[in-house]
C-alpha cells in the first residue's frame, strides 16, 4: 500500500529574484551545486512556453538507497512559480514559490507524494521518520548550496 508524504520547505534568501527563480528553473545544473542531487537527465525537451518536458532525477542524502523519479514541469509562472508532477519511485506533485519583499527572496517547496518501492511502504511503519528527516536534510543542503552558488546569504532554511 502506498504511503503518503508531505513536505514544506522554506528557504529566504538575499539576493535577486530572477537568480534565485533561474538556478531552481535550470535542473540540469543541479548536480553541479546541490550536494545529493547525484544526477539529472533531460528525457524530454521543455516545448517553446519553457513546460512540458521531462526530467529524471536521482537523489541520495544520508540513509544508505537513492531515489530516482522522473518528474513533468506542468506550469511556469517566471518569477513566481513552478509545478511539477513526479512519477517513478515516487508519484505526486512539487511546487516551487517564489516571492520577494525589499532585498529578500522567499522560497517555498510544496512536496506531496507517494512511495511506490514495495520495501519503502512495507517498513514505513519504521522507516517514515527516517524518510522524513532524510528529506529535510536534502532541503536543507539545497538551500545552503543555493546560497553558496549565488554568493550570497541564507537567512532561513526550514
Amino acid at each position: 500500500m502506498p504511503v503518503q508524504y508531505s513536505f514544506v520547505t522554506k528557504w529566504q534568501l538575499k539576493a535577486p529574484l530572477h537568480d534565485v527563480w533561474n538556478a531552481i528553473y535550470n535542473s540540469l545544473e543541479w548536480p553541479q551545486w546541490w550536494r545529493g542531487v547525484v544526477s539529472v537527465i533531460e528525457i524530454e525537451k521543455n516545448n517553446e512556453a519553457g513546460i512540458n518536458g521531462i526530467r529524471n532525477y536521482t537523489w541520495k542524502s544520508v540513509l544508505p538507497y537513492k531515489l530516482n523519479f522522473n518528474m513533468k514541469l506542468v506550469e511556469k509562472k517566471p518569477l513566481q512559480s513552478l509545478k511539477g508532477i513526479a512519477f517513478g519511485e515516487l508519484d505526486g506533485s512539487g511546487e516551487w514559490l517564489f516571492t520577494q519583499k525589499d532585498s529578500i527572496v522567499f522560497v517555498q517547496y510544496n512536496w506531496n507524494v507517494i512511495t511506490t518501492k514495495k520495501w519503502m511502504n512495507t517498513f514505513s511503519f519504521l522507516l517514515k521518520p527516517l524518510f522524513r528527516i532524510n528529506h529535510n536534510i536534502v532541503m536543507r543542503w539545497g538551500g545552503k548550496c543555493l546560497a553558496k552558488k549565488l554568493e550570497t546569504t541564507l537567512l532561513a532554511n526550514k
